[in-house]
């Protein structure tokens, strides 16, 4: 049986890294990760896919969005984090007004904004998992800047703040506030044994141990005991020197967020930078899997395990800023169910059966029929069912941002009625009889009372162009825009929420 101490650095690299000499040449050049043919490093042939876009399209939906959830009256800041409790209650972290922008730590990653004091509003909301009404919340006056939130068999709250470079532990509900358990000391990021630098997630085994994500800088996962105290940490920092198409196992670049699989002992860890989930086995942090796809990109949020349909796992990518480069480099952002047998993704998700802008968590029941993603930008939670369970109703209605927002939302099938394009299409012959026939009576009673004069055609009205009329034409004008109905905000939203989605 394979025992990992904690003695030291070294030791802990000299398991993880191929067999060299602890010190030499070839083991300096891995850690600072040069090329595989110079560190000697087996690569894994990396998946080609000819067209990104086109594999994407092939994806079935198999849930259906939730536009109605949660209950209007929720109002949220940046959501970074959900989860259920022992009730099947959704409970989520959220920032309020907090923004994480490039002025909120400095070079050493100190937080950088401790005068505003801590969030002065609740930051963790229950809501009812089927009205999304706000059954409870807490968590004022506590933290800085809230990331992961997990939920333990006994129904215990785990929570970090890369602000404090903390992980706490909250009895159920809040329990007044006063957390049960404190790790890492405030504001002093570290990476000491009793230290973290933006600790990002936490994970809990039923008999009460657990593992901390730490998580920004020191890319490593941490396991403790139901006490806490420390009995094993891995991973090392793959964000410097040569860039891997596939990294090396054991190597993070920042491991964001866990899960469990209980039925594998395996505990499982999202390497957001380098588009994987990782798996290792529970009890001694040695790997077991890794699992990637070309279709999910570089950057992989969060993940969350259902043992439904013999083992999923339920993933959402982030955008990255390759898109356009070449068909291989094709994003979007999505929700993604993937086979744990096959490591096949099966199907997509998404708002609208569109796609997300900043997704940063997910959470699924055990189920497998609901699944529930945060979002930093826009600030809000998504609630998806399977097609199975969904309500005839909320197959068609969905929520359109334009114009269009105000007409009716109760058709349940465009099967039944007449496409927009074919009535616009009627309208506007409609008009265009009318409007004919109306003028043809008037120029017929002018002409009749000698108010017209022969040659007609010489003049010009005033709403004829010299060209003719022509749609296009009007809205080229100046003070005009054509509206692209598919597009959206899409150009500004890539240039202002992939910067957001750096400081997540």
């Amino acid at each position: 049986m394979l025992i990992i101490a904690i003695i030291s650095q070294d030791q802990s690299a000299q398991h993880y890294l191929p067999s060299v000499a602890l010190g030499s040449e070839q083991l300096k050049q891995m850690i600072k990760g040069v090329g595989a043919a110079d560190a000697n490093w087996r690569q894994h042939a990396k998946q080609e896919v000819t067209d990104v876009k086109t594999e994407l399209a092939k994806l079935n939906t198999s849930y259906v969005y939730q536009n109605e959830w949660p209950a209007n009256d929720v109002k949220l800041g940046a959501v970074t984090a959900v989860s259920f409790d022992q009730a099947g209650n959704v409970v989520i972290f959220h920032r309020v007004d907090r923004i994480w922008d490039s002025n909120t730590f400095n070079n050493s990653n100190v937080y950088q904004e401790r005068n505003k004091g801590p969030i002065k509003e609740s930051t963790v909301l229950g809501l009812e998992p089927e009205s999304g009404k706000v059954l409870y919340e807490w968590g004022k006056n506590l933290f800085y800047m809230p990331h992961g939130l997990s939920i333990d068999p006994e129904d215990n709250v785990w929570v970090t703040d890369v602000a404090l470079h903390q992980v706490f532990k909250f009895p159920p509900r809040g329990a007044g506030g006063k957390p049960s358990l404190t790790l890492g000391t405030a504001f002093h990021p570290g990476a000491g044994n009793n230290k973290f630098c933006k600790p990002t997630a936490v994970a809990v085994l039923n008999n009460g141990d657990f593992f901390v994500a730490d998580g920004y800088c020191n890319a490593r996962i941490l396991k403790y005991s139901k006490e806490g105290q420390q009995i094993l940490f891995w991973g090392r920092n793959s964000f410097s020197g040569y860039s891997y198409d596939v990294a090396p196992i054991n190597f993070f670049a920042i491991p964001h967020a866990l899960t469990l699989v209980p039925e594998l002992e395996l505990l499982c860890a999202a390497d957001r930078e380098n588009g994987r989930v990782q798996c290792f086995y529970s009890y001694n942090g040695t790997f077991h899997s890794q699992y990637h796809n070309p279709l999910i990109g570089d950057r992989l949020f969060s993940m969350a395990y259902t043992p439904a349909a013999g083992g999923q796992l339920m993933i959402v990518n982030g955008p990255t800023w390759e898109l356009g480069i070449s068909p291989q480099h094709y994003n979007e952002v999505h929700g993604f169910v993937m086979s744990m047998r096959t490591r096949q993704l099966t199907s997509k998700f998404g708002p609208n059966n569109l796609q997300f802008q900043n997704p940063h968590d997910v959470a699924v029941t055990a189920d497998g029929n609901a699944i529930y993603v945060a979002e930093l930008n826009p600030m809000r939670i998504h609630k998806f069912v399977h097609k199975s369970l969904a309500k005839p109703l909320s197959l068609s209605v969905q929520k359109v941002n334009s114009i269009s927002e105000t007409s009716s939302t109760t058709t349940t099938s465009t099967r039944h009625h007449p496409s927009g394009k074919a009535i616009l299409v009627a309208s506007l012959m409609l008009l265009f009889a009318g409007s004919t026939f109306v003028l043809a009576l008037i120029m017929a009673r002018r002409r009749k009372r000698g108010c017209l004069p022969f040659g007609t055609n010489s003049r010009r009205h005033a709403w004829e162009k010299k060209e003719g009329f022509k749609l296009g034409g009007l809205l080229d004008r100046n003070g005009f825009e054509k509206l692209d109905q598919n597009a959206s905000d899409e150009e500004q939203e890539q240039q202002e929420t992939t910067t957001l989605s750096q400081y997540a």
